[in-house]
């Protein structure tokens, strides 16, 4: 399966870590991450030099080929909001996770899109059970129809 994965960047990068295991996890089942560069230390892929219009392309061509889009949501982001939104536009399955301790927008936790799954999880480890779960989740539906 090819999965858009976003995460916080510019918006802060204290749960670099989480998204350093939730990547290779993904990785490990199998799945194509185009975007895995994100969860590096230094992310982006040389992103810092790029143009902003390079950037967007990039990352839009991304979303618009992948199957679903999972983000984890515990730092706000504009650019995951966004990517999050675009990826809803297209009718993208997306599964945003986050810390149970984090608030997160309620734009988010309030949208009624059937397509959209919000999870929190206690730990790495069950944020990636939790992952898992909901991906297979949304595997089977997606054969269904």
């Amino acid at each position: 399966m090819n999965i858009y994965f976003a995460c916080s960047i510019t918006g802060g990068r204290q749960d670099a870590e989480i998204y350093r295991i939730m990547v290779e996890t993904l990785q490990a089942d199998g799945h194509d991450l185009p975007s895995a560069v994100f969860a590096v230390p230094s992310p982006g892929g040389g992103e810092s030099h790029m143009e902003p219009e390079v950037v967007y392309r990039r990352d839009v061509a991304w979303i618009e080929a992948c199957d679903v889009l999972i983000a984890e949501v515990s730092t706000p982001s504009h650019g995951v909001g966004y990517e999050i939104g675009y990826a809803l536009h297209l009718g993208k399955p997306v599964l945003c996770l986050h810390r149970e301790e984090k608030t997160v927008s309620k734009m988010l936790t309030g949208n009624p899109d059937t397509l959209l799954q919000m999870m929190g999880y206690a730990d790495v480890e069950n944020g990636v059970a939790t992952m898992r779960a909901c991906l297979a989740k949304i595997l089977t539906e997606s054969a269904e129809n």
